[in-house]
């Protein structure tokens, strides 16, 4: 009933009278008029204060629960599928993926579509960037201050004060606090992490 058959949208009775009771909205939060906000009841959604989320954006709670910090940007054409927890005063540009679930493929003689998901949230820390075009995959933890280049897909974990990037991505840089400074990551790190 909260959903047309074969449909991840909500009705739009959902939307209009039971969301606005189930879900959190920060002071001044934005949802463009063209975002779509595909969330259901019977798991948590919430924005920050001043969050933004922009046009052609799409934010689903549908497989586990989605939380979107103060001051944080949701660009154009981006996608949010939970289970994901975005920080405070992160910048997520264009055409950006963020999805928690991973559809299964493993018996042949069933339709990927009508096999079981599984799902792995995902967790970007206070005051990150993700560029234009990434793609973070289930399960992915990218610690604070980070910078995912534009283009990357991030499989692994991005520790805290790094830029990653590529396919898959890698450590290029990162912040050492003793130099203050940014460095580039040894050759040998960039092959064994991210």
């Amino acid at each position: 009933m909260l959903m047309p058959k074969n449909q991840a949208r909500p009705r739009w009775w959902v939307r209009q009278f039971l969301n606005p009771f189930y879900h959190k909205k920060g002071k001044s939060a934005v949802f463009r008029g063209k975002s779509r906000l595909d969330v259901l009841p019977f798991n948590p959604f919430s924005v920050g204060s001043n969050a933004v989320i922009e046009d052609y954006a799409v934010v689903n709670n549908g497989m586990g629960p989605v939380h979107i910090g103060s001051d944080t940007f949701i660009g154009l054409f981006d996608v949010v599928i939970g289970p994901a927890t975005i920080g405070n005063k992160v910048i997520i540009a264009q055409h950006v993926v963020i999805s928690g679930l991973n559809h299964g493929y493993e018996n042949v003689h069933v339709p990927i579509k009508d096999q079981p998901c599984t799902t792995a949230e995902i967790v970007i820390e206070d005051n990150c960037w993700i560029g234009a075009n990434a793609v973070i995959t289930a399960g992915v933890r990218i610690g604070k201050h980070a910078v995912v280049a534009a283009g990357s897909v991030v499989t692994k974990d991005v520790p805290a004060y790094s830029v990653v990037g590529g396919n898959p991505a890698k450590v290029l840089k990162q912040f050492n606090l003793s130099t203050g400074q940014w460095e580039k990551a040894p050759k040998l790190w960039q092959a064994e992490s991210v």
